[in-house]
């Protein structure tokens, strides 16, 4: 037995009543052919990407169960027959589950392959000054270099070459 989950949308207009009793259908359905059902959510109307059946919105229901594949074909078949189903997708959950296992079990062998990271020393800040104490005269700022001072050469006086 596998575990699967049935996503169908059924037409907006269906009154409560009537999709209730055909949740219930499926669900009869499933117990019936030696399957169980986990959970059952009515996500409410939701739009369409696209059109579907000149639809533009719909209302979700999402069915999580456990039943073996002769089941699960039987479930199809009765979606594509029922007038109010207008789109659905059967998922088989264990096999998603697999692959991400799988996935994992590879992103670990292949990280206790690879040698660890140097450790990373605690960057080297610079000293504080210390601070003034009241009273006491502030520390004198390095004195910048002065700018020279520009040579003008007057008219017939020949210029220095520095």
């Amino acid at each position: 037995m596998r575990s699967y989950e049935e996503l169908f949308i059924v037409k907006p207009g269906t009154p409560e009543e009537e999709i209730d009793a055909y949740i219930g259908q499926v669900k009869d359905l499933i117990t019936s052919g030696k399957g169980t059902v986990e959970k059952a959510d009515k996500w409410g109307t939701r739009k369409l990407a696209y059109r579907v059946q000149k639809f533009n919105e719909g209302i979700y229901i999402l069915i999580q169960f456990t039943a073996p594949a002769d089941l699960v074909r039987e479930v199809e078949r009765r979606m594509r027959n029922t007038d109010t189903v207008i789109k659905f997708i059967t998922v088989r959950v264990d096999e998603r589950l697999k692959k991400v296992g799988k996935r994992k079990a590879h992103r670990e062998k292949r990280a206790a392959r690879k040698p660890p990271p140097p450790p990373v020393a605690a960057p080297v800040m610079p000293a504080e000054p210390a601070a003034a104490t009241p009273g006491a005269p502030a520390p004198a700022a390095p004195a910048a270099p002065a700018p020279a001072a520009p040579v003008h050469a007057g008219p017939g006086e020949p210029k220095a070459v520095e």
